[in-house]
Formats: C-alpha cells, structure tokens, sequence
C-alpha cells in the first residue's frame, strides 16, 4: 500500500491551502493510500530558520520524506513564489530527498496571475531534490474554496472536477510504481490505507 505525505506549506492555521490538502488526504485514503499529514507550520520557527540539518526535528521530517512513497505538496502561493515557510523546509533536507517519489504539487492563490507559479517556481526545484514523477499540478483560485459555519470545506464544483482529476492521476502513477511490499515480519498485521490521526511527533 502507497504511503503519502501530504505537506501543507502554508503558515496560517486558518489557510485555505492546509484545508484543501486535507480534503484531499480524505480521497487519497479512499483510493488505497496510507496518507500522513504534515503542516509545517506545526515545527519550531527556531528549528526551521536555525540552519541546522542535523537537528532532530528535521532529522524526522526527513525520515517522513524517505519513508513516504509520494508526497502531495501545498502552498499558497506569494508574489509568484511558493512560501517562504516551505523553502525554509526544503532547503534543510538531504539534496535527493525526493529521489524515487512520485509528486504532486498543489498551489492555492487570489489571482490567476500566479497560475503558472507551480511551473516555474515550484516544480524546478522538485525536479533539482530527485523526484521520480511530478505529475501534472494545479492552482486554485482563493474564491474557489469555501469554509462552512463547521469548518467544512467546500470546492467551487468546476474547481472541483479539475481538482478530482489531477488527484486521481496521481494516485494512479502512485499505485503503478509502488512495488508491492512483503508482510511484516512476524505476522504483524497489515496497515489498512486511511488518514493518519496521531500527530506525527517532530518537536
């Protein structure tokens, strides 16, 4: 079974990109996935601007990296750049840490403007860390996405069936390159694909 990290690049706790990966996280679970949410806004801001690899809360994240199969990677997107938080992250994994992975990368933004964003700012750099696949990403409009009074979120539905069908197409090449992985030895029971509710211990 295929094992995503989802990583929110967003700093706010309300962003309507952290929501959208986790609306997402939801479908990927349906699909057959094991899918680990990660927001980095959650890691010590000392840790992420310390500079420091070898700290053990990156050392971690990086663990998460290795382990994951592919990864769903959010941001909202800032003066036609990804987040200055998830930079701060990228720059402190190892150089290949997407070495074999296949990825799908998101963006979330105000305007129409930044659409290309995820082309010419965050995929390079996806591609410069080793990634295997980088199947086509995309961008959604702010207005596009909608919070109820109980914090569901609701998708603009053309937004939607576009979303839909990038999601599936990675699950799909996420499926078709996984190789299928012996039991656990001892008899261990097997993991059942779903969203991972414990928080994942990086401080």
């Amino acid at each position: 079974m295929p094992t995503v990290l989802s990583v929110s690049g967003s700093p706010s706790a309300t962003s309507r990109t952290g929501r959208l990966l986790r609306h997402l996280d939801v479908r990927l679970a349906g699909q057959g996935h094991q899918v680990v949410p990660l927001d980095v806004r959650t890691l010590p801001a000392d840790v992420l601007l310390g500079a420091d690899p070898r700290h053990p809360v990156i050392v971690r994240v990086a663990e998460l990296f290795a382990q994951a199969d592919g990864l769903v990677i959010g941001t909202p997107i800032y003066k036609a750049a990804y987040s200055g938080l998830l930079k701060c992250l990228l720059d402190l994994l190892p150089q290949y840490a997407l070495a074999g992975k296949t990825v799908l990368p998101l963006a979330t933004g105000g305007s129409t403007a930044h659409v290309l964003a995820i082309d010419y700012a965050l995929r390079p750099v996806l591609s410069a860390m080793g990634a295997a696949h980088i199947v086509q990403g995309w961008f959604v409009l702010d207005k596009d996405l909608a919070v109820d009074g109980d914090g569901t979120l609701v998708v603009a539905p053309a937004a939607a069936v576009a979303l839909e069908q990038v999601v599936d197409q990675f699950s799909t090449t996420l499926h078709r390159s996984t190789p299928p992985r012996d039991p656990a030895p001892g008899g261990a029971a097997a993991r059942h694909p779903g969203v991972t509710t414990t928080p994942v211990s990086v401080r």
